[in-house]
């Protein structure tokens, strides 16, 4: 695997996957890395702390880190370049150019800004690493939203893969914040999956997803609960705040990934 850190040392030909990533990497990067390596002759993963995403300093300065298991992640699952910027590299003295967005739903008037920084690193990853293909989780289901938008409005030659939620064995949805999460915090988030489950059950029956989602966190007060509509997709989303570790997952409604 070769480890490049700056754009000057990518030299990549043939028929390119790409995983973007900001490090930390679990369960969930593995099955799109899989993917990837299957679909394409190359497969890159970038590793990038995007700090124009994160509208508050503390949560960019706490976010998880793990170099040596990345790079050990990374290589086990057959990544044949891994793309590791530093942040100047990628916005060098003097960089202006925004991706800027209409609607970016619940996810974006929560987070000001965010989808800005998410649309703006995307378009750029895929001008320098030139992939056929590009891999996102559907824990994230807003931000591949965003980024097939991007895809779509500005033509980019891409195609923008979906893969289905990873997930522990007690439904909590695999992140990289889960790490943040004592014991007890973590009991307190599997609220979050539960109450989505409930909605999605409640949507079979011809029911207010929404209201069946907000009355299942018992007490608690998600930051939003959002049904979300893009392609041929029907996602319910919702975002859950639990200590000071922010969560986010969503179930499908209607449609298929596959």
């Amino acid at each position: 695997m070769k480890i490049a850190r700056s754009i000057a040392e990518l030299d990549i030909s043939g028929v390119v996957g790409l995983v973007p990533t900001m490090g930390a990497l679990h369960d969930g990067h593995r099955s799109l890395f899989r993917v990837g390596r299957a679909e394409n002759d190359v497969l890159v993963a970038s590793i990038f702390v995007n700090p124009a995403q994160f509208d508050q300093p503390a949560d960019l300065a706490g976010y998880p880190s793990d170099d040596q298991r990345d790079l050990e992640i990374a290589e086990e699952e057959g990544v044949d370049v891994l793309f590791a910027p530093t942040a100047a590299e990628m916005y060098p003295a003097g960089f202006g150019t925004w991706v800027d967005l209409d609607d970016t739903g619940a996810e974006g008037t929560s987070r000001p800004g965010h989808f800005r920084g998410v649309a703006t690193v995307c378009v750029k990853l895929f001008n320098i690493v030139q992939p056929r293909r590009a891999y996102f989780g559907q824990k994230d289901a807003q931000q591949a939203a965003v980024v097939r938008r991007v895809v779509r409005d500005l033509n980019l030659d891409i195609e923008i893969r979906v893969l289905p939620t990873i997930r522990d064995k007690d439904g909590l949805a695999i992140s990289s914040r889960n790490v943040q999460l004592s014991p007890d915090q973590r009991t307190q988030a599997l609220v979050l999956p539960r109450a989505l489950a409930a909605g999605a059950e409640t949507y079979t029956q011809g029911g207010d997803a929404v209201a069946a989602t907000r009355s299942a966190f018992n007490g608690l007060t998600p930051e939003y609960v959002e049904i979300l509509e893009f392609d041929d997709l029907t996602v319910l989303a919702s975002a859950l705040r639990v200590g000071s570790t922010r969560l986010i997952d969503n179930v499908l409604l209607k449609g298929d990934l596959s």
